[in-house]
């Protein structure tokens, strides 16, 4: 009887492959997309020109694409890669899947300490600073709260993270109130909703390493997450110091995530809903999870960038769409995946 060939790519290998096409192809199309509609070819002219081949392009194409448009979509692959890689590690380490980086209160807290910073007319790199503190230790908090009567449980935990949330978008709320209505609270309110507007290089080149290390501390501790999905018991039978981990891979959620928010404001919904679709597509094995949450953030940031850039005049606040579009997105996957990969009785 012959031999069958192995089928060159597998069901698996061809996701892959999708993936690692569409990720850059979505980034160099909605580079070209806008209210200044530009051509594969003029936006190709001007990266390769940039990097110091071709011929000079067209210099208004040169300052749409490279000062405009090309920090902001590098920084929207950042912030989607990133929040949707910390959003799968959160819900497999708390075993829970309806929880994201707002659940141990960074978001919160970032919002807060640059909205305070903004409150007090502070220059932008004090806004970034201050979010990012403020984030880190937000989180650093809400860690303590769930251990000041012991090791931290899971419930202590999520409960801890709600409620410091809560008070720290309070205290936001009662800025806003006491805020310039004509200087300060525009700028306040439009910094919160999220946008990758007043995004250049130089605010690109402050957090692309925090949100990088992070990302590379979640995919090192990938097989780790794999076992602390499991339950605390079964993880502890089989050696794994679960406490230790669980608050390395919070420390590494809350660097990306502060570092997000203190350049692009507060963007929900990322971290909750990408997770679901790649789980779908590659299973719970966050050794796959985690990269395939990455690219699919990357591309479901740079498209929701461009739709909020190109479909009105006046630009609209990205966290707003993403919570628009994630909510039916989520509530859509929650059916169809929950008896396949998060059930439990």
């Amino acid at each position: 009887m012959a031999k069958r060939n192995p089928p060159l790519l597998t069901a698996s290998g061809a996701k892959w492959a999708l993936l690692a096409v569409l990720a850059p192809v979505t980034m160099l199309a909605c580079l070209g997309m806008g209210r200044v509609d530009l051509g594969v070819g003029a936006v190709v002219k001007v990266l390769l020109s940039a990097a110091g081949w071709g011929a000079n392009p067209d210099s208004f194409h040169y300052t749409v694409v490279f000062n405009a448009r090309l920090p902001r979509s590098i920084l929207a692959v950042l912030a989607g890669s990133g929040l949707s890689a910390a959003g799968s590690a959160l819900q497999g380490c708390l075993r829970n899947p309806l929880v994201g980086p707002q659940t141990v209160g960074v978001l919160a807290g970032a919002g807060f300490g640059g909205s305070l910073m903004i409150f007090f007319t502070l220059h932008s790199f004090w806004v970034m600073a201050g979010a990012f503190g403020a984030g880190l230790s937000t989180t650093f908090f809400v860690v303590w709260l769930a251990r000041k009567s012991g090791p931290s449980s899971v419930l202590m935990l999520v409960l801890s993270g709600i409620v410091v949330g809560t008070f720290f978008a309070a205290l936001t709320t009662i800025l806003q109130y006491l805020a310039d209505p004509e200087t300060q609270l525009p700028q306040l309110v439009f910094w919160l909703m999220g946008s990758f507007s007043a995004v250049t290089f130089s605010k690109v080149g402050w957090v692309v390493l925090p949100i990088l290390a992070g990302m590379i501390v979640l995919f090192a501790f990938a097989f780790r997450l794999n076992v602390l999905s499991c339950g605390e018991e079964e993880a502890m039978a089989l050696g794994v110091p679960v406490y230790r981990d669980r608050a390395i891979i919070i420390a590494a959620v809350t660097v990306i995530c502060a570092a997000v928010v203190s350049v692009a404001g507060i963007i929900g919904w990322v971290g909750l809903v990408t997770p679901h679709i790649a789980r779908m597509l590659f299973g719970p094995d966050h050794r796959r999870l985690l990269p395939a949450s990455a690219l699919i953030g990357a591309i479901f940031m740079v498209m929701i960038d461009t739709l909020c850039r190109s479909i009105t005049a006046a630009e609209l606040p990205v966290g707003a769409i993403t919570a628009i579009v994630g909510g039916p997105v989520f509530i859509s996957l929650l059916r169809r995946s929950h008896a396949k990969g998060w059930r439990v009785d």
